[in-house]
């Protein structure tokens, strides 16, 4: 029991999806109570070294906005650059895998950039999305990076066979 519990938190910590870190905040509405805003934040893919995201997406401000019942809109846009050496431990699978999620309402809604992996361009596709429990939203936004070589670095295969 103990090591069925061990390799589920090793697994676990071993897929965790990435973390945000806030960019900046701009206000698009005034309110009296916390503006209407557009915020970027920024996202290294868990996976893959060498790759950062810029995301915008609006926040609904209020009263409901400042105590997190308020419903985001899906609007955003996604903007996915190569910044340094790309390194994969593990390389990348090919098939499609959610590497971020964050919540636009207090139940219902959330905002995923998925991964996708277009072999015959040699590049990597991340597509931001809303989904809903009831109904998804057309709204979305892609972002994609050449699997390059970074300076003098040899070319880079990272697929695998997975």
């Amino acid at each position: 029991m103990k090591k069925l519990l061990l390799t589920s938190l090793f697994i676990l910590s071993t897929t965790t999806p990435a973390q945000a870190q806030e960019v900046a905040c701009v206000s698009t509405t005034w309110r009296v109570v916390n503006n209407d805003k557009v915020c970027v934040q920024a996202f290294h893919d868990p996976d893959i070294e060498g790759i950062v995201c810029h995301l915008s997406h609006a926040k609904t401000g209020g009263v409901s906005g400042a105590l997190g019942f308020a419903e985001n809109p899906s609007n955003f846009s996604l903007s996915c650059r190569q910044v340094g050496p790309l390194k994969s431990a593990k390389g990348i699978p090919l098939k499609q895998e959610k590497i971020f999620t964050q919540r636009m309402s207090f139940l219902f809604k959330d905002l995923n950039v998925n991964r996708l992996i277009d072999r015959a361009n040699n590049s990597i596709v991340y597509l931001v999305i809303s989904e809903k429990i009831i109904d998804g939203s057309p709204f979305n936004s892609i972002s994609s990076v050449p699997l390059m070589p970074w300076g003098t670095q040899a070319p880079m295969v990272l697929f695998n066979n997975k």
